[in-house]
This record gives structure tokens, C-alpha cells and sequence, in this order.
């Protein structure tokens, strides 16, 4: 019998992540979280674990062995940058990026396993690194790293990956695009107007994936009602593709008064999309869901949206 219980992963070692004080990702967003978590209560009634950092062994499940090494000699002098200009390195960068990737599969483990339910790692969901590059703001993708180990550790191979942050999931999208396994939902802020400029809705999968994709560019300023309607399509693309595991990258830079995108909705719309979802894990796949925080500059919005997430994974979400 599975376990009710949501586990939720904070700790300094997670904290690490993050490029300084004045960049937008900085090391303040997880206390920022976990402030709003205590102010709820919701800190009494999940879980709290520790992070854990990955191996080399797990990182190379999804990232070249070139790229690493990379990442080790720049978290060794934390000089220049991973990419052209957002993700400069910093020392001990290595050991924070491979700390965000080892609690995630240390989620994901507890949630195959039955040892919770559900499981939400706010410091996560790095989607834009590619295998072997780094990108906007992402060192190791943690959600690609979390799908090759589904796959090739715990023999789930139909993976639905849903992505609700402002910004397009393209570095899974791109890594996994002819894999037909790989179920991809992403609702995004239309690539004309936002990096990385991807995330058309004609970019449906390719070769044998083709139809396993679907992307949702939404106009700047849209809002709550404008993401629910949309919403409706991502709920029926799941549901129809029955997958073993539910994985939700749930940035919130949508929030309107995020500082660097310009959708507007508020909290609900992360509520709802984690309550429908973990319908859906209920329905096909054990209840197995596990949550990752994304991006979101705005520190109360990020606050807001994650507790909200936290509060429908226990059930308590209207």
C-alpha cells in the first residue's frame, strides 16, 4: 500500500544553486519557499528530506562525458560561463548543479518505491540544458537526468513530462523529440516574444514520436482563464497516452510580476494543474507524480505557487 505521505526536499546543499545575489536565479528562492511553507503549516503536514548529490554514474544517464568534465574545471575556478551569457559559473557549481540532479532521483526513487506518494524538489527542473551544453540558467537537466533513470533504473519507459513554466522545456523537448515514449506537454509563453524561442505548436515530435508532443504558446498577458482553457487540451493529451509516471516542471515565472517574462496568471493556475494531474497519476500510473520547481524571479509568486502545488499534492487544492 502506497504511502499518503508528500515528501518535499530543502536544505542548504539545495540552496547552493544559484548564481549570486543579483542574479534573478539567486541562492534566496528556496528560503523564500520555505518561509511561505512554515507560515501554512504545510512544513507539519509533508514530509521534509534532505537533498542528496548524484553521482557522475547517474549524470551521465543524460549528459555527455565531455560536458561534465567541463562543469568540474569551471565549478573549480568559477570563471567564464557554461553558455553565451546567462549561466556563468561559480566554485562549488559542480557539487550544487549534481545536488539538484541527485535529490531529484532521490524523489523519484521514493516515489517508485512507495515510500510517499507524491514528492515536490523546489530547487529543480533545470529544463533548458541540452546533453551536452548548459543553458538559461540550467547546468545539468535534472528532468532529462530523472526520465533516463525512470527508463533505464526502474523500467518505466512511457514518461508524460508536463511543463507549465513561462518558458519552453527545450532541452528535454529537444533531447527527447523522436522518442515515443517520452509523452511531452508544454504550456509556455509564445517564443516570439521569449527565450529560447521555441515551442511552436507545430513542433509535434519527430520520425516515430510525431503526435507524442504537444506545445502550447500562449500570448503575453495571458491569464488564469486564458491558462485553463488551455489547460484542457494538456489534461486530454495525458489521459489519452496512459503513462507509467507523471513528471510536472511547474516554474513560476507565469505569475504575473514575474521580472523577466509577461504572462499574468496567479497561483491557481499551478494548483489546478497539479490537482488534475495527480488525478491523472491516480488514474494510470499508482499515483506516481513527483513535482519540480522550475523558474520564477518574483520571490513571493514563487512562494505562492509552490505551496499551492504542495497543498494540491496533499489533496487540499479546490
Amino acid at each position: 500500500m502506497t504511502s499518503a505521505v508528500v515528501n518535499v526536499y530543502v536544505g542548504d546543499a539545495l540552496a547552493r544553486y544559484g548564481f549570486g545575489e543579483q542574479h534573478p536565479f539567486g541562492p534566496d528562492r528556496l528560503r523564500a519557499f520555505q518561509d511561505r511553507l512554515r507560515e501554512t503549516g504545510l512544513d507539519k503536514r509533508v514530509q521534509l528530506c534532505a537533498p542528496v548529490q548524484a553521482d557522475d554514474a547517474r549524470i551521465l544517464d543524460f549528459h555527455t562525458r565531455d560536458y561534465l568534465e567541463r562543469v568540474k574545471r569551471q565549478s573549480r575556478t568559477g570563471t567564464g560561463y557554461l553558455d553565451y551569457g546567462d549561466t556563468p559559473a561559480f566554485r562549488g557549481m559542480y557539487e550544487a548543479a549534481a545536488t539538484v540532479a541527485g535529490t531529484v532521483l532521490a524523489a523519484l526513487d521514493d516515489v517508485v518505491s512507495s515510500r510517499c506518494r507524491h514528492a515536490f524538489v523546489p530547487i529543480a527542473g533545470l529544463h533548458h540544458a541540452r546533453r551536452d551544453s548548459a543553458a538559461g540558467f540550467c547546468v545539468f537537466n535534472d528532468c532529462g537526468i530523472a526520465i533516463e533513470a525512470l527508463r533505464r533504473r526502474h523500467d518505466i519507459r512511457r514518461v508524460a513530462y508536463v511543463d507549465i513554466d513561462a518558458h519552453h522545456g527545450d532541452g528535454v523537448f529537444y533531447a527527447f523529440e523522436d522518442d515515443p515514449d517520452l509523452i511531452f506537454a508544454d504550456i509556455h509563453e509564445d517564443g516570439r516574444y521569449l527565450y529560447p524561442g521555441t515551442g511552436s505548436s507545430d513542433e509535434t515530435g519527430s520520425g516515430p514520436a510525431r503526435g507524442t508532443k504537444l506545445n502550447v504558446p500562449m500570448p503575453p498577458h495571458a491569464d488564469d482563464a486564458t491558462f485553463f482553457q488551455a489547460w484542457d487540451s494538456v489534461e486530454r493529451f495525458v489521459d489519452r497516452a496512459q503513462p507509467g509516471f507523471i513528471l510536472l516542471q511547474c516554474g513560476a515565472d507565469s505569475l504575473a510580476g514575474d521580472p523577466i517574462t509577461h504572462l499574468n496568471y496567479s497561483e491557481a493556475a499551478h494548483a489546478h494543474a497539479a490537482k488534475r494531474l495527480k488525478t491523472l497519476a491516480e488514474r494510470h500510473c499508482q499515483g506516481r507524480l513527483l513535482a519540480l520547481g522550475g523558474g520564477g524571479y518574483n520571490r513571493r509568486n514563487l512562494a505562492l505557487a509552490w505551496t499551492a502545488v504542495v497543498e494540491a499534492l496533499l489533496g487540499e487544492s479546490g
